[in-house]
């Protein structure tokens, strides 16, 4: 398709939009510098803003933190609004685009209509229809009035910022390239929408339903519960001591402290209401539909990370009789994928005087366009997350009867339906047509023609209703039904004890969490631990692993678990907690939380530093809980690499020294190892040559060649070199079901290892020729992986580091991103983008830099912050984040902490007024207009 005129004007005002921001200090430069600085936020003097009833003061460190001073609630939350307009208000819109379905009204219809497929996904979802719900019906008074003053803050500064105009470089890009865009006033709801993307990305195992019939094409029963297998016992639960109550039931299910302890283990069967046919036949027909369903799960734009793609987190709390102090100590560092702007915001809010009417003094994590803080510690206690990965979302099979109406039972019953346009920036609008359940599901295969054909040849039971032209896909999923969640948050943050943080935590309905808990009370402190969130309860012997046939109430849920039956402990007796999304019970807890549990390599392995370290003199430091933090080691490496020492190799030095690589090494994925990288090398191609050729065509991933970036390798002035994309042929192109390399597959292989004639190990040459036998394909992956790594980085070994290839690079996703068509052709990413930087650690470690096996080396998710809180002294405590403060990509504060946090580094976290005000650098005074 021919460039418009248009375009090359466009094109030619961004080559020069770079040479004047990048161009040096000649007066073209500086012109360019102050026109950019111009949307820097004010960080001194005063400002007045209308509907403040005090004055407020704003502090900001070195790295450009706020930490906020006001004497009413109303003037604390309205200056956070504010102050985060300040720093982030591009991402904040962007953000709320997304999550209301208009991405296409703000960036255009999008690379193949990306945007418009995305905007049409959501909003059958409706998810801001459901946050709007929320704020009517089901918050209190008071957490509506905080939406209120936060709402007002951002639209005070907005007001100071007509348009966009003035409001950051993003919107100057933007305006090129669809002139006439405005931002829309903040409200309420805006901020309680973020909510329901952040449970989306935290979801459940719809991922893992849609992977499981995609792998039924081929594979049998027996082989899919191979690649899914039941969780290692020996890899222990959170709740091994603890208490499960359930208020007027003695029954002593209940407390599944008085069973095995020795892990959860997890069923790998499908549901079994329709007997076998559930686990093979029934679910063989839906490849047109799980495909597509796939590909709109990835439609939808990742805010934290792809659902069920290594999204986890670390999170540890050790009792004050462990540590050097004799309080607690409490580390976090949630797992998401890592972009510009932060998905955190660093933020304190402290009320002058502490009372009913202002009882705020908290600092820690918070997400832009939302009030209060997420994840820290106040006066009192300190509190992490981890995700639960409860399993809340189901897929359902609906059998289509007439244009309005679905079976059930022995009947039908009839859809609503309502009529959504979706507004495209530069071009025509869409209308879709959005049906449910008579109980809310959306039927998500409307919006697209392909996803019409569900079930279109799905073999069921006997009982089934006729297909007709096929199934239509329903989504049950507890967060579009209206919750607390946001109650929960302000709560959390004036909590002062176990049960106040208990009853605040009842409250975070989607999506479910890990909660650990310190405080300093008493002689060495308490610590805890709670679950969270709306988990459904299903039939008796349904696990929610494969679609449902939603003609049958009896797979139609029985409730959610009650709340005060969700597991909790406090003050365990081995004196410390580990959340890491490994189970939180044994297989005695009367409820099915899921059955798609993380494996527990980072739990077992944080267990173990933290059972060595009590061994060796029985206390931990502060500094003793970052060193944790940033553990890499590869724990399926102790597994794997003696088996792979043991296999002799032809074609001579040219291989054998490669695998020499792994004689003595630590198993410690440092950046600068030529071991680490070779050994997950062989890593990556061990899963293709054993799994690839043999998942069904529809969803195996393609070797071919594809680029790989790659950093030179030779470090200039202690920074990274410089990258380049190296084509490179043998990585793969992934697509869904893919082995990624994760926990997953470290299990299933660890398992298949002592099974050496296992059809698994089984692979073909180019030529066709099959081999056999586990030595064989483990020699085959090592010659591959040194072929791999000369392609990557040169013949000469003495060169190589695991850092060249494992490279985070961070990326602005809108304005650059395929959703937005890459409105600047690519040279957004020299003005937005930062990176590439060389990291440590890996998939499953513990320092969790995780990459995709079936795609390359580069990292995919990472620990998005690391803090670690001292119950002894708060202003001991440290903290650090990806990026920076700022959201302003040439504001000093943009990225200043990544490379900190690359090296493993923290922050002092400053908390009392005096260690704020020491450590303040700018200040701010806020005060009432007139």
């Amino acid at each position: 398709m021919p460039r418009t005129k248009k375009f090359r004007r466009f094109r030619l005002l961004v080559i020069l939009l770079v040479l004047l921001v990048v161009g040096g200090t000649a007066g073209g430069g500086w012109y360019g510098v102050h026109v950019v600085r111009e949307s820097f936020p004010q960080t001194t003097g005063t400002l007045q803003l209308p509907g403040l009833k005090g004055q407020v003061t704003v502090v900001r460190d070195d790295k450009g933190i706020p930490q906020i001073y006001a004497s009413s609630s109303a003037d604390l939350f309205m200056a956070q609004g504010y102050v985060e307009a300040q720093d982030r208000f591009w991402q904040m819109d962007v953000d709320r685009h997304i999550t209301s379905g208009t991405l296409a009204s703000m960036f255009g219809a999008g690379k193949n209509d990306a945007n418009v497929q995305s905007d049409a996904f959501i909003q059958t979802m409706n998810w801001r229809g459901v946050a709007q719900k929320e704020y009517d019906t089901q918050l209190s008074k008071a957490t509506q009035a905080y939406l209120q003053a936060f709402s007002a803050g951002v639209n005070d500064w907005l007001k100071q910022h007509p348009g966009g105009a003035g409001a950051s470089l993003e919107y100057a890009m933007l305006g090129a390239a669809h002139s006439g865009y405005t931002p829309a006033p903040w409200t309420p709801v805006d901020s309680i929408s973020w909510l329901k993307a952040m449970a989306w990305d935290l979801s459940g195992n719809m991922q893992q339903e849609v992977d499981r019939s995609l792998l039924s094409q081929s594979l049998s029963a027996s082989q899919i519960a191979q690649l899914y297998p039941a969780y290692p016992s020996g890899n222990g639960t959170i709740v091994d001591t603890g208490t499960v109550s359930d208020p007027g039931s003695n029954d002593a299910a209940y407390h599944p402290a008085a069973a095995d302890s020795g892990g959860a283990s997890a069923d790998t069967t499908a549901s079994t209401t329709q007997g076998t046919a559930q686990t093979g036949s029934t679910v063989q027909g839906l490849t047109s539909a799980a495909t597509q369903l796939a590909a709109n799960i990835d439609s939808v734009p990742s805010l934290l990370g792809q659902p069920g793609q290594g999204i986890g987190s670390n999170s540890w709390v050790i009792s004050g009789k462990y540590t050097t102090s004799g309080k607690p100590l409490l580390a976090d560092d949630p797992h998401l994928t890592p972009g510009l702007p932060s998905v955190w915001e660093q933020m304190g809010l402290h009320c002058t005087t502490l009372s009913a009417a202002c009882p705020f003094d908290v600092t820690g994590f918070s997400f832009p366009g939302m009030p209060g803080v997420v994840i820290g510690h106040n006066q009192s206690i300190s509190w992490g997350f981890t995700n639960l990965g409860a399993d809340v979302e189901d897929l359902y099979l609906e059998q289509v009867t007439g244009p309005d109406s679905y079976a059930y039972d022995n009947g039908t019953k009839q859809f609503t339906s309502r009529t959504v346009t979706i507004a495209v920036a530069g071009g025509p609008s869409q209308t879709i047509t959005v049906r449910s359940t008579a109980d809310g599901m959306p039927i998500i295969s409307d919006h697209d023609e392909l996803e019409q054909q569900v079930g279109q040849n799905a073999p069921v039971t006997e009982a089934a209703p006729p297909r007709g032209n096929g199934y239509a896909i329903a989504l049950k999923w507890t967060a579009l039904t209206p919750g607390k969640t946001m109650d929960s948050v302000f709560e959390l943050d004036q909590a002062t004890n176990f049960d106040q943080f208990r009853a605040a935590a009842a409250h975070f309905d989607v999506p479910g969490q890990n909660m650990v808990y310190a405080d300093s009370s008493g002689a060495s402190g308490n610590i805890g631990y709670t679950a969270t969130g709306q988990i459904p309860i299903r039939a008796n012997g349904d696990n929610g692993t494969y679609p449902e046939p939603g003609w049958s109430s009896a797979y139609a849920w029985k409730g959610t678990i009650p709340t005060a039956a969700l597991p909790y402990v406090e003050n365990p007796a081995a004196g410390y907690i580990v959340a890491a999304n490994q189970p939180v019970v044994n297989s005695s807890y009367p409820y099915l939380i899921t059955d798609d549990w993380d494996y527990g390599i980072r739990a077992k392995q944080i267990t173990g530093l933290i059972q060595s370290k009590i061994a060796d003199n029985g206390k931990i430091s502060p500094d003793d809980m970052s060193s944790m933090q940033m553990d890499d080691t590869s724990v399926m490496a102790k597994t794997l690499v003696p088996y792979l020492l043991n296999v002799k190799l032809s074609g001579g030095s040219y291989y054998t020294d490669a695998q020499n690589l792994l004689k003595g090494w630590n198993d410690d994925q440092d950046s600068g190892s030529a071991a680490a990288a070779y050994y997950n090398a062989v890593w990556s191609n061990l899963l293709h040559l054993a799994f690839d050729e043999k998942f069904p065509a529809s969803v195996r991933a393609t070797t071919d060649c594809v680029t790989q970036p790659v950093t030179a390798d030779v470090p200039v002035d202690g920074l990274n070199g410089p990258t380049k994309l190296q084509s490179v042929c043998g990585l793969r192109t992934p697509d869904q079901a893919q082995p990624d390399g994760g926990d997953q597959w470290m299990t299933v292989v660890a398992n298949l290892l002592n099974q050496p004639n296992s059809s698994w190990w089984s692979y073909s040459y180019n030529n066709g020729q099959q081999v056999t036998g586990r030595d064989n394909l483990l020699a085959e992956a090592m010659k591959d992986a040194r072929q791999q790594l000369t392609s990557l980085m040169g013949k000469n070994m003495a060169t190589w580091s695991w850092g060249r290839i494992h490279t985070l690079t961070l990326n602005e996703p809108t304005i650059g991103g395929a959703d937005s068509s890459s409105l600047l052709s690519g040279l957004e990413h020299k003005l937005l983008d930062r990176g590439p930087y060389q990291l440590d650690g890996g998939s499953s470690a513990v320092d969790a830099t995780g990459w995709n096996a079936s795609a390359g080396y580069q990292v995919d998710w990472a620990p998005s912050m690391r803090m670690v809180v001292d119950l002894s002294n708060f202003d001991g405590s440290e903290w650090i984040n990806i990026g920076g403060a700022s959201g302003q990509p040439y504001d000093a504060h943009y990225n200043d902490q990544t490379q900190l946090w690359a090296d493993g580094d923290l922050l002092t976290w400053a908390y009392t007024k005096s260690a704020v005000q020491a450590a303040g650098v700018d200040t701010l005074t806020l005060t009432p207009a007139g």
